[in-house]
């Protein structure tokens, strides 16, 4: 990916939210670039007539998107990205395989994080009975800052007893961040798998794959993807090369595009992650649009998108935390990230409230547990943190 070092400004233009819309909303569900909505009218309409289709159109379009995503995560090698529906599925291949992880053992344990989403709690709960294991769940903590004392409980708790790391570079709900090239040197010195949900970071946060070394990168498309619902991305690296699928699909077996000898079974899957495929990933609709908004933000650059949102939000901040909010402060990869950030309310502040009043002012946020989540983007400008610090103050003065 090549760097450019100009600071991006708003793109409010390439987007068509109503000026009248204040949407700081992108970790719920981006909205859809002008790009991206073209590019689904434009597949909807070729899908009108298949007249012409031809096998290789079965498999070019989730081709194009494994290189861009490839692009956008640092990773070489195109062909250990896989088509997922969701981050429960990309989880679910994890749980797997993880019998064949070697040296898995009973009595080992894995290792996650307190209030992390419920794809990668759930995911855990039948293969941990099966192999005799046990969740470590690490607490944050209490008190402000979070994310160094957070980061380090983390650190501690991976240890020779320690068979999976599961864990994201910022958190869905806190917007606090995970130091993952610490966690991945600690998770390989003990032999550990380390499997990282990038849904709330990856495409607004840089992401070098090289640096982290991960098993496994699981990401949903909806957020800061900017893409469709209902579609994915996953890195499956060496540790699942031959592993055993979710579902066994005709598409990811060798030669697959040959039609006229499909009759001619074949026991080899495509090689390293195609096997892990959902099954119809072609996609025909979505995938253009999933295409189209990963060219997008190659060109906008996630460390160009973190410096947008850092700067948009900088003069909130002091305000806010003046009406007795609070927030995690910088530290590099252990404090909070600026494309998603967690508000903590003062006490005995009720957040669904303040979020409704909010919206009766059409100003969107997520209200999680005792935070407001925060989640602004390129399409943001001042008049909406304009809005959002009116509102709070009315509410909360």
């Amino acid at each position: 990916m090549l760097i450019n070092s100009i600071p991006l400004r708003s793109q409010k233009e390439q987007f068509n939210l109503p000026t009248s819309i204040h949407y700081l909303n992108c970790a719920t569900r981006a909205p859809f670039s002008r790009s991206v909505e073209q590019a689904g009218h434009t597949a909807l309409s070729q899908q009108a007539n298949p007249f012409g289709l031809h096998p290789d159109d079965f498999f070019t379009g989730a081709a194009r998107t494994r290189i861009l995503f490839s692009e956008l995560i640092h990773n070489p090698d195109p062909e250990r990205i896989a088509i997922i529906p969701s981050v429960s599925y990309g989880m679910a291949v994890v749980a797997r395989n993880l019998h064949r992880k070697p040296g898995i053992r009973a009595g080992q344990h894995l290792v996650t994080i307190t209030d992390e989403f419920p794809s990668d709690v759930y995911a855990w709960d039948r293969v941990s009975l099966e192999l005799d294991l046990t969740v470590t769940t690490v607490a944050m903590p209490t008190q402000f800052p979070k994310g160094a004392l957070w980061n380090q409980r983390l650190l501690d708790a991976i240890d020779a007893t320690t068979a999976l790391v599961v864990v994201p570079p910022v958190h869905w709900m806190y917007g606090i961040r995970f130091d993952l090239e610490a966690i991945s040197k600690r998770a390989r010195e003990v032999g550990a798998w380390l499997v990282i949900d990038g849904t709330q970071a990856i495409g607004a946060l840089p992401f070098n794959l090289a640096d982290i070394q991960p098993d496994a990168v699981i990401c949903a498309g909806y957020k800061w993807l900017m893409g469709p619902y209902s579609l994915g991305l996953a890195y499956f690296g060496p540790a699942f090369d031959n592993g055993i699928p979710l579902e066994e699909s005709w598409m990811n077996r060798l030669d697959s595009n040959q039609f006229h000898r499909l009759m001619d079974y074949q026991p080899a899957y495509r090689s390293k992650a195609y096997r892990y495929n959902v099954g119809e990933h072609t996609h025909f609709l979505q995938m253009p649009m999933l295409e189209a908004a990963l060219t997008q933000l190659i060109d906008w650059q996630p460390a160009r998108i973190q410096a947008y949102t850092n700067g948009l939000m900088a003069d909130a901040w002091p305000i806010l935390e003046n009406l007795g909010c609070q927030i995690e402060p910088e530290n590099e990869h252990m404090g909070r990230s600026h494309h998603l950030v967690g508000l903590w309310l003062p006490e005995h502040t009720d957040p669904m409230a303040v979020q409704q009043a909010l919206l009766k002012r059409n100003v969107s946020v997520s209200a999680r547990a005792r935070v407001l989540r925060i989640a602004p983007h390129v399409y943001n400008d001042a008049n909406d943190v304009d809005a959002l610090i009116e509102v709070l103050r009315d509410v909360l003065m």
